[in-house]
């Protein structure tokens, strides 16, 4: 891909590392927010979906603090058979970032040239381009997404949409069903939430693709 457009290609899922036991189907994924914005319950119901569709999951988390706004992460693994890897991700396929001023430091040190970030932003693909070169940084803007469906402020749905699309994995409908299953109310607007940022990442790849 090319790292000064970050979306131009059909292939946006990043390539796989090889697991502990040297399988190609380890899939590391990094979600980082603030404390409120719900990165934890989004790495459970991420998780929840890919246990679903009959894989090996991992799923743990860390807190930055006690306090509301403190950086929360979650961390998840992936694998056709089961996980052994313990310690902390440092080299993520992909990342999902809720608030775009997280995107330094830190989080930025665990992408690879091939990493996908799906970002919480109202911002363009162009501008991040710009900002971030080098990276493949996909900006969605999840708190319209949310609000146009009734959510508020939550944006958990429409940004694992996002990066379901964004990875190709896990299949939206199966998503979805997390979402009924794990959300306590809403299920209406949680489901279109998720499928509304689903379909923001397909328009925006077919756009890049054909630049």
């Amino acid at each position: 891909m090319d790292a000064a457009c970050p979306l131009r290609t059909r292939q946006a899922r990043p390539t796989l590392v090889p697991d502990a036991t040297g399988g190609p189907f380890l899939l590391q994924i990094i979600i980082q927010g603030r404390g409120g914005q719900g990165a934890q319950t989004a790495g459970s119901l991420l998780a929840a979906a890919f246990f679903a569709e009959g894989r090996a999951v991992q799923s743990f988390a860390t807190y930055g603090g006690a306090r509301r706004g403190t950086p929360v992460s979650s961390f998840i693994r992936v694998d056709d058979r089961p996980v052994r890897v313990r310690c902390d991700i440092e080299q993520a396929d992909a990342i999902l970032c809720f608030d775009a001023t997280l995107l330094e430091g830190r989080l930025l040190a665990t992408a690879r040239p091939d990493t996908l970030i799906v970002v919480n932003s109202s911002r363009t693909s162009g501008e991040f381009a710009l900002q971030l070169p080098g990276y493949r940084v996909i900006p969605v803007d999840g708190l319209s997404i949310s609000r146009r469906h009734g959510l508020g402020r939550i944006v958990n749905s429409a940004l694992l949409g996002a990066l379901a699309r964004a990875i190709e994995t896990p299949k939206l409908e199966v998503l979805t069903r997390a979402l009924i299953e794990e959300a306590p109310k809403l299920h209406d607007e949680n489901v279109a939430a998720c499928a509304e940022g689903y379909r923001w990442v397909e328009a925006q790849l077919e756009i890049a693709a054909a630049a």
